[in-house]
């Protein structure tokens, strides 16, 4: 291998694709049937996004060497990242066929096979499944590599066997405490289990922020974020709609003639549900939120345009009931309470659909 080659390679270890793809590029014109050097450059352009240039890369890699498996490998990625996922297939099957006994390549297949059964409407579930399989053979072959098991989660995962996700998920994060995807993903099953387990949405905002924090590129930690405290506030519609409900029936009593006593009494008991309420909604938001983690879900608010809206729309449903019990005479502004009650529930499907949209490729 050149000394330009040998720094190409490096300086991808590096992440520093463009300057090591320049330095292969350079090399290439020297001895442009280099296969080392094609498939060096063709990992580069996929690494920047530049899937055309690396297939053609990787095409004249496997035209100068047929027989190199990380030419195959890499044709696979590529082809996958293009959706070709039927080449990308027969390109990972081609190179476990070449190389049996490397978990890479069963890897690679596991990775196109687990893409393409989410793809697929027809058929999707049996290659999810041969997914799995591979993936459990990667691990099997290489029981030291993080990815192998973290395959084997994801595809776990993918198929709703959940208890050997966590499992291969936390087999991961012991040899790689260091992988985000790992940690992204068992934050995932603790923030399902959150309504079943005490302390699993805590457990799951946790590794939601640790995750984004050990990747700064990767958007899928901060997404979860996102959508943990816009659920956060739609759940906060029950409280809103009890304090209605209260406030309600307090002002109907009043305007049929209510006083004295029995109208102090009216309004202690609608006040004593207003903060009864919300009171008890903040202290449980207080006891699931730990201090280290307000800051994090805060500055993900604060850029969250479904969430924003949907504060928008909760803090109008306190303020109301507030004004509704002090201004109790009027009918027409109790029942406004309707209203913005209708208008909580659209900016929820609102945030819900616009999330999905947002949501970071898989």
């Amino acid at each position: 291998m050149g000394r330009a080659l040998q720094q190409a390679d490096a300086l991808y270890d590096l992440g520093r694709y463009e300057q090591a793809a320049a330095l292969a590029a350079r090399h290439l014109a020297d001895d442009p049937d280099d296969a080392a050097a094609l498939v060096l450059l063709a990992r580069c352009r996929h690494r920047l996004g530049d899937e055309r240039q690396a297939l053609t890369a990787v095409e004249r890699a496997l035209h100068v060497a047929p027989e190199s498996v990380g030419a195959w490998l890499v044709h696979a990625h590529v082809l996958l990242a293009l959706t070709e996922h039927e080449q990308a297939e027969l390109s990972a099957r081609r190179a476990v066929e070449l190389a049996p006994h490397h978990w890479g390549s069963h890897h690679t297949l596991g990775t196109v096979l687990d893409r393409t059964g989410r793809a697929r409407r027809v058929g999707g579930g049996k290659r999810m499944r041969a997914a799995h399989e591979a993936a459990r053979t990667a691990a099997a072959l290489a029981p030291e590599e993080s990815e192998a098991h973290f395959l084997v989660g994801l595809t776990a995962h993918h198929t709703r066997r959940y208890r050997v996700a966590q499992e291969a998920y936390e087999t991961a994060l012991r040899l790689d405490p260091d992988n985000s995807q790992a940690l992204n993903n068992l934050s995932l099953l603790h923030l399902r289990r959150s309504r079943l387990r005490p302390g699993s949405w805590t457990r799951a905002a946790e590794g939601f922020v640790r995750s984004a924090a050990l990747d700064v590129n990767d958007r899928h930690a901060r997404h979860n974020l996102e959508r943990m405290a816009w659920g956060a506030l739609v759940e906060s519609r029950w409280v809103a709609l009890a304090g209605i409900v209260a406030v309600s029936l307090g002002s109907a009593r009043l305007r049929a003639g209510a006083t004295g006593t029995d109208a102090v009494a009216t309004v202690l008991v609608c006040a004593a549900v207003l903060v009864g309420s919300w009171g008890g909604w903040l202290l449980w938001q207080a006891r699931r939120i730990p201090p280290h983690l307000r800051r994090p879900l805060l500055l993900v608010s604060r850029r969250s345009r479904p969430v924003l809206g949907m504060a928008f729309s909760v803090v109008l449903l306190v303020v109301h009931p507030v004004l509704a019990l002090v201004l109790w005479h009027s009918a027409l502004f109790s029942g406004l309470a309707i209203l913005l009650f209708v208008f909580a529930l659209v900016m929820s499907v609102a945030g819900h659909t616009a999330l999905q949209q947002k949501a970071p490729k898989p």
